[in-house]
């Protein structure tokens, strides 16, 4: 826990430095004068936070998962069975660069695929799955990772998050400060703060809303992927022995969108990142 505590603190000061730099170098000045708001230094300012904080997390992204999830990365010249089907399964998906492959343990029955670039991308596989699934289904859930590697998913995510981050962060401060134009000068900060802090959150749900949305749709291509390269009915197979199961909750929300089960019901739906088995069953037979 307080491993996670402190690489959460380091990145986040991480972002902060960097950025401010970033800002720095390319002359970004202060979006409020006396004179009013300037709207095209808040864009330039909103852009380098929204997009500059989602490509630093992304480029630590498999550090971060390494380090907070204990994932121990096999050889690849071990000859062991799990990189072996992991490497077979991404030459046929066409990547020149095998991805690193690892193990954690963890009783959920799942796996993730993280990284910056197609070339340096990382499949990691829970113990929980290892003990619980037939080669067939491990090699089905093995092929929707490495359909999210091939198709590019890391760089893509991190790509409308980051444009929803800006938009929020634009929003919100551009409305906080129409409604505070009628405060008197002593108040107008405190109540331009609240007002920010306040719309970030409606409007970051409404965000989180869209990417949700194209997570979940980029897990039925993930599906399709994996039903090319390692077969459709191990797939059906893999998602299947999930839901005999369970949906599993997940305990690591920073890693949700890469993982192989999840969705959610009802209102919560809205928010999940991935399909419930189901209909991912149900596509898959659709073909």
């Amino acid at each position: 826990m307080f491993k996670r505590i402190g690489l959460f603190l380091v990145v986040n000061l991480l972002i902060i430095v960097t950025l401010s730099i970033v800002l720095q170098v390319l002359g970004v000045r202060p979006y409020l004068s006396a004179q009013g708001i300037d709207y095209g230094a808040l864009a330039g300012f909103c852009l380098v936070w929204g997009m500059g904080g989602a490509f630093i997390s992304l480029s630590l992204s498999r550090i971060m998962a390494k380090w907070s999830m204990g994932v121990k990365v096999l050889d690849p010249r071990s000859g062991d069975e799990l990189v072996a089907t992991v490497h077979a399964l991404a030459r046929r998906a066409g990547l020149t660069t095998m991805p690193e492959v690892g193990i954690y343990d963890s009783p959920e029955p799942n796996a993730f695929a993280t990284g910056p670039t197609r070339s340096r991308a990382l499949v990691a596989v829970s113990t929980g799955l290892l003990g619980s699934m037939s080669q067939d289904e491990l090699e089905g859930v093995l092929a929707h990772e490495v359909a999210h590697i091939a198709n590019g998913d890391m760089v893509t995510m991190t790509l409308i998050q980051g444009v929803i981050n800006a938009f929020v962060m634009f929003l919100a401060r551009a409305i906080a400060f129409a409604l505070s134009r009628g405060s008197d000068r002593e108040s107008r900060g405190g109540t331009q703060m609240l007002t920010i802090i306040a719309l970030e959150i409606g409007l970051g749900f409404l965000g989180m809303m869209v990417v949700a949305w194209f997570s979940r749709h980029r897990e039925f291509r993930a599906d399709a992927g994996s039903a090319k390269l390692g077969g459709r009915e191990k797939m059906i197979a893999a998602l299947q022995a999930l839901q005999r199961r369970f949906e599993p909750h997940d305990t690591q929300e920073s890693l949700a969108t890469l993982k192989i089960a999840g969705g959610r019901s009802g209102f919560m739906a809205l928010i999940s990142t991935h399909p419930p088995l189901a209909d991912r069953i149900a596509a898959l037979r659709r073909g």
